[in-house]
């Protein structure tokens, strides 16, 4: 009889993500900005979701699907921003999954111990404001961006 092999995996928990979301709205903050943020575990599901007062209406959703990209494809969304442009080898990548996947930055991987543990998404403000928020909260929590 064959053993199945067992996957034991790392994921974000609720701790883990209210960490993400405090330090999340704390950067926010300082920066003077509104955002919405989601953290997701391995899969891709969401553990935590907070939208800051004032944040607009487009950026919860948008944080979902960065969140759940950048732990999809295991890269920050700002990665592809360059790479599915047109003529280039990933155009057409933010069409797949009916939409899901976003080309632009604000998503984060969150890697720990060298492990895929889960995705911040980080929405409401420029992109590149997005993507400093969720830098700077995943350094705070303790998560790299890299394996």
């Amino acid at each position: 009889m064959t053993v199945p092999v067992l996957v034991h995996r790392v994921e974000v928990g609720l701790a883990a993500a209210r960490t993400l979301v405090d330090a999340a709205i704390e950067t926010a903050r300082s920066r003077g900005v509104a955002l919405a943020f989601v953290v997701v575990d391995g899969a891709g599901a969401i553990v935590e979701a907070v939208r800051m007062d004032g944040a607009q209406v487009c950026a919860m959703p948008l944080a979902i699907d960065k969140a759940y990209t950048a732990v999809a494809c295991g890269l920050p969304t700002a990665a592809w921003s360059a790479r599915t442009q047109p003529g280039q080898a990933d155009w057409g990548l933010n069409t797949a999954l009916a939409g899901r996947l976003v080309a632009f930055a604000g998503g984060v991987p969150l890697y720990l111990d060298g492990r895929l543990a889960g995705g911040l998404g980080v929405s409401g403000a420029p992109a590149h404001v997005d993507q400093a928020v969720a830098e700077a909260a995943a350094a705070k929590a303790g998560f790299r961006l890299s394996a």
